[in-house]
């Protein structure tokens, strides 16, 4: 677990202990997203073209407020091996996949053997080049990264580990050495953010947590809108906030600090990129730009060769 104390109404607290407003259902919605819909067989979830998503474990390292996914709870070994088989043949039989992202849950909970049975398996389709792990365990569990462990995800390169961080006081030096091991593992690491009320939704308290992750090594990657989860109201923010967050960061941090802030589309629609409006003017001649600091520029756009006949 986080080996710090949270107190009641802090950042910690609010995204793990349960309060009444979770049994405001605004919108009737479990599940916005719509995944069963992308789903040709048990375990698989296929909506981009060349990538698939792979549930292999039924059961998160926290029970999040805010996930499409937080009702999946469970005996981690849950899903037999032979359950997993028509997602195998699957993706054997898609050329098109080169791609997979290994979810749940949350994968790193399963047994080490269990892991390093999937990621053979998997290994073994030529057409897959490049295999991911979606986990908040470096996060809720660092004492689960261990040198077995890496040295197990070592053998299946490229491999990407994308984790899940809300708030810098979430890196504690137990996470920062987790975190440490599997980049010593050569694996490059991001972190996939959810911008929550009261937690992170302060453009210090967002910048703060970017700059610490760099600093441990993991490339922010995604911020996201809260889902339109099912008792989860209290947490979302409008989507002005969001661009308020990235628009106070991109300038005034590394540009390695700035992750995508992206909505996933309810209905299945997949992540749609959100920016703050940086062309003030688009003509056949130029392009007038505002900058991070507010200032206009001209950029003025090429002009057609005259041929000489």
């Amino acid at each position: 677990m986080v080996d710090l104390i949270a107190s009641p109404g802090d950042p910690i607290w609010r995204q793990y202990v349960p309060t009444v407003q979770e049994l405001e259902v605004h919108d009737g919605l479990v599940d916005s997203l719509d995944e069963d819909a992308n789903s040709p067989v048990p375990n698989i979830t296929h909506r981009y073209p060349d990538r698939a998503l792979f549930l292999v474990s039924p059961v998160c390292a926290a029970y999040c407020r805010f996930c499409t996914r937080r009702r999946k709870v469970g005996d981690p070994e849950k899903i037999p091996m032979a359950q997993l088989e028509s997602a195998f043949r699957y993706l054997e039989e898609h050329h098109e996949i080169r791609d997979v992202i290994m979810s749940g849950g949350d994968p790193l909970l399963l047994s080490d053997r269990r892991i390093d049975d999937i990621c053979k398996r998997l290994r073994a389709i030529p057409h897959l080049e490049v295999l991911r792990i979606g986990s908040r365990v470096p996060c809720h569990l660092p004492e689960r990264v261990t040198p077995e462990l890496c040295a197990i995800l070592k053998q299946y390169h490229p491999l990407y580990i994308n984790t899940h961080f809300n708030h810098p006081d979430e890196l504690t030096p137990a996470a920062v050495r987790a975190l440490g091991m599997l980049a010593d593992a050569g694996i490059p690491l991001g972190c996939q953010t959810v911008l929550l009320k009261g937690v992170n939704d302060d453009p210090e308290v967002m910048k703060l947590l970017m700059q610490r992750l760099l600093t441990a090594r993991v490339r922010p990657y995604y911020i996201y809108m809260c889902d339109q989860v099912a008792g989860a109201e209290h947490f979302r923010t409008t989507v002005e906030k969001g661009l308020e967050i990235i628009k106070a960061l991109r300038g005034w941090t590394s540009g390695l600090a700035v992750p995508h802030f992206v909505i996933d589309a309810p209905g299945g629609g997949g992540k749609i990129p959100l920016l703050p409006e940086y062309v003030v003017k688009l003509t056949d001649t130029e392009i007038v730009l505002r900058n991070y600091a507010g200032k206009t520029y001209r950029y003025s756009q090429p002009v057609e060769p005259i041929l000489v006949g």
